[in-house]
């Protein structure tokens, strides 16, 4: 026997698309009834009550300014504009709420090393200004040895200490070299101290508490 229940069954894929998903079907169809009162004065209650209706749902907006008015806004939206009701907030057009959002601009992201990340080279621009002496010199080892760390994660093999060295002058067009005798990190020491603290990091390295199998099981 076929159920005839299963035959008039009703799906989302072929009921109206729904204006404001977050306020759900019912709202929707409220909307679309008070849309069709013909008595101006019960078309405003029915209006009154499809708001109250609408905060209740969207308890949220109560923390935001001028909730109360972001709901009538929200109800002329629902009704594509179509319902006509006294509302005590000026009452928004298409126009009014689909102003297109002004283009972002994003940063201009082009650099040679891209392994070594944009604030590396933000980074050298500054030691570029310091002063010369023995604080510039430090920060410049520690520019170099980072790049270093950073091309090593990047590779994960080895590198050669003049092609960190030139890189770093190529990215500070010159103006920054290390002091004669001065040496980087050495690359077993920073592939070392990495598989560290991978192993240190990976959650099964963690120390697991023991559980006491009495307590576990209800008993002092």
């Amino acid at each position: 026997m076929i159920d005839n229940s299963a035959l008039n069954m009703e799906y989302n894929t072929q009921r109206p698309k729904l204006v404001i998903p977050e306020y759900g079907r019912h709202i929707q169809k409220m909307v679309d009834y008070a849309k069709g009162i013909k008595d101006n004065d019960e078309r405003n209650k029915v209006a009154l009550s499809i708001i109250n209706v609408m905060g209740q749902l969207n308890p949220h907006l109560r923390d935001v300014a001028d909730f109360k008015h972001k709901l009538w806004d929200h109800l002329f939206v629902i009704s594509e504009f179509e319902l006509d009701v006294s509302s005590p907030y000026d009452t928004p057009t298409r126009e009014s709420v689909s102003v297109k959002a002004d283009t972002i601009e994003y940063p201009d992201s082009k650099f040679k090393y891209k392994h070594y990340g944009k604030t590396i080279q933000l980074i050298i621009k500054k030691a570029i200004e310091y002063p010369e002496g023995d604080e510039k010199n430090a920060l410049i080892v520690m520019i170099a040895n980072h790049m270093k760390k950073a091309y090593l994660t990047w590779n994960q093999d080895s590198v050669d200490d003049e092609k960190i060295l030139n890189d770093l002058k190529i990215l500070s067009e010159g103006k920054l070299e290390l002091e004669e005798g001065q040496m980087l990190a050495d690359t077993k020491g920073i592939l070392a101290a990495s598989k560290r603290k991978k192993r240190t990091n990976h959650p099964t390295t963690q120390k697991q508490r023991p559980y006491n199998k009495r307590k576990l099981n209800g008993r002092q």
